[in-house]
């Protein structure tokens, strides 16, 4: 009895211990599946359309596309907010800088212009008899000539008949002196010297043809007449310039004018003279805008004596700048800035620790250098994006919040990193240049055949500064030959073929019309389209060569418009020579 009550005692302690360790396992599995169960909570994406959000996978409602898990997180943002991968973030180069304020004075603010002759010392000489031109010593535009030098030989009947009045009249001068005083004023009305009338008088002897000489020196900027014109009294046979001194004439944009007075220094730089600077003062500013450009003109007195500065050429004006007052202000990078119209906006990054980012629209002031200042949206201690700034922008349009071209957007999502894509809607967007795209792999075959497209879109560009119309039609020509001449089958991903697919029909349109337009004010409407799509295509396929996407905010009647450069040099082909360096680079596609 003894040995089975120790059987007994040991079974019992050994199901109390059993009870102990192993009795809680069920709740502890239960627990365990229930994290599982949470821990898979996935959610499903488009990789085309990261706005769709499903619970399972299956198809992408907008493109049929499998759809692939999204990245993990859960945080719900606020309705304007949207975020972007690390790896995006890193393809597209974006940085972000901290907003602070900057004493600004002393900043060198550029302004482009042109050379023009001093209207002040301008000449027209003119003939003061009727005649005919019997022999014209003005050979060609841009000689130079010098007061009384000998400028034509002129036959006039009128002249003839007054010089017998004055051999007659100096015959009577005794007996009527008033006729004699009458008939030498009218030759000095014609502007015969003391010495051409004495002659006259004394020998005797009438002049057939009589010498023009000239009235003042220059150099000759137009002949109106040619040898053997018939011309009139006080008719214009020359027009004469004096570039001893020269005007230069430079756009200073509205916002900029109270930054200028009368009298300032200014140093002027040429490409014709890369390593000099000349100095000058700032002896005019126009009263009157101009409502095309929204600039107003600020005029330059330069000294010509050496002759270095010829009508028409570029130049820079440097001229030191300071705000309104002597406070420190805000100020932010030109490039953190996208111009949409009338509205300027900027990319805040929320929170600070991950790429949350929101579009906030801001009120900018002076451009000073490379800064502009700002008034309203922004302070001290916010963190903007200011490179990659269009990328951002595109991720924002993709996503639904407000963007540069979408004022209203807005939903709370969850909080999934977004995807820098491109959907067939976005492609057709006529102002949707901004969208930029993962660079996706391609053979560098097809690269080239791209890049030969480009280098014709270039020629295109080009000709449209040069205002050359005829030119532009044939570029477009031959882009549309070279487009042709991309083989789609080089790519083998279903996503570049789709997207090449689309591009391809909106620069194959675009180039067409230009092709088909005489008209440079239509063929640069079609051109803003036409670098819509290529800008696209550049930056998703590549073209193996460094290119800039310029901007100018002026351009589509202050809409602002793009266009693509081999150069960072800014050669506007929206307004040719009347704003020619008007813009800047907005991105580098490497």
């Amino acid at each position: 009895m003894k040995k089975y009550a120790i059987y007994i005692g040991i079974l019992v302690i050994g199901l109390l211990l059993g009870w102990v360790i192993f009795g809680d396992s069920p709740n502890k599995e239960t627990e365990h599946n229930h994290n599982e169960v949470v821990e898979t909570n996935q959610m499903w994406t488009c990789s085309m359309h990261p706005q769709i959000m499903q619970p399972e996978p299956g198809d992408c409602p907008i493109c049929g596309m499998d759809l692939i898990p999204a990245d993990g997180g859960s945080d719900v943002l606020l309705a304007d907010q949207f975020k972007l991968t690390e790896n995006a973030m890193a393809l597209a180069n974006i940085q972000t800088t901290i907003v602070s304020k900057g004493n600004v004075e002393g900043n060198t603010i550029k302004l482009s212009g042109k050379i023009a002759e001093n209207e002040e010392a301008n000449a027209v000489q003119v003939s003061y008899f009727a005649g005919r031109i019997e022999r014209l010593d003005v050979s060609f535009t841009g000689e130079e000539v010098r007061k009384g030098q000998l400028l034509a030989t002129i036959y006039s009947p009128e002249l003839y008949a007054a010089q017998q009045e004055l051999i007659t009249a100096g015959s009577l001068k005794e007996s009527q002196p008033d006729l004699y005083k009458a008939v030498r004023n009218k030759l000095k009305l014609w502007k015969l010297s003391e010495i051409q009338i004495n002659q006259i008088e004394e020998t005797g002897k009438v002049q057939e043809n009589f010498p023009l000489y000239a009235t003042v020196s220059g150099t000759v900027t137009e002949k109106l007449v040619e040898q053997g014109d018939y011309i009139k009294q006080g008719q214009p046979l020359l027009n004469i310039a004096n570039l001893n001194t020269v005007w230069g004439n430079f756009d200073v944009y509205e916002n900029q004018i109270n930054r200028f007075k009368k009298g300032q220094e200014v140093l002027i730089t040429t490409n014709a003279y890369p390593n000099k600077e000349f100095k000058g003062k700032v002896d005019f500013i126009d009263p009157i805008l101009n409502t095309k450009t929204r600039t107003v003109t600020l005029r330059v007195v330069l000294n010509n004596m050496d002759d270095r500065f010829k009508p028409g050429m570029f130049v820079i004006a440097n001229i030191e700048g300071s705000t309104s007052n002597n406070d420190e202000v805000l100020t932010i990078p030109v490039t953190a800035v996208l111009w949409t119209g009338e509205r300027s906006v900027v990319y805040l990054k929320s929170n600070p620790d991950q790429p949350v980012f929101e579009m906030r629209e801001i009120k900018i002031g002076n451009q000073i250098g490379n800064e502009y200042e700002v008034l309203e949206g922004l302070i001290v201690g916010n963190e903007i994006v200011t490179n990659g700034t269009f990328t951002v922008d595109a991720a924002a349009q993709l996503q639904g919040k407000k963007s540069m071209m979408n004022k209203e957007g807005g939903k709370v999502v969850t909080g999934h990193e977004g995807h820098l894509g491109m959907d067939n809607n976005s492609v057709n967007k006529e102002n949707d240049h901004t969208n930029m795209n993962e660079r996706l792999i391609v053979s560098e075959k097809f690269q080239e055949q791209l890049k030969a497209v480009l280098h014709e879109y270039i020629n295109l560009k080009d000709d449209l500064v040069n205002e050359d119309s005829k030119g532009t039609s044939e570029s477009a020509t031959t882009l549309l030959n070279n487009l042709s001449k991309v083989d789609m089958k080089l790519l083998s991903d279903i996503k570049a073929h789709s997207h090449w697919m689309s591009l391809e029909k909106e620069i194959k349109s675009s180039a067409t019309s230009i092709s088909k337009t005489s008209g440079i004010k239509i063929q640069r409407e079609y051109f803003k389209h036409l670098s819509s799509h290529l800008i696209n295509a550049v930056q998703l396929f590549g073209v193996n060569e460094k290119v800039y996407v310029e901007f100018c905010p002026m351009a589509d009647n202050n809409k602002g418009a793009y266009w693509l450069s081999e150069e960072e040099k800014v050669i506007n082909p929206y307004f040719g020579e009347a704003m020619l360096t008007c813009g800047e680079v907005k991105q580098v596609i490497e």
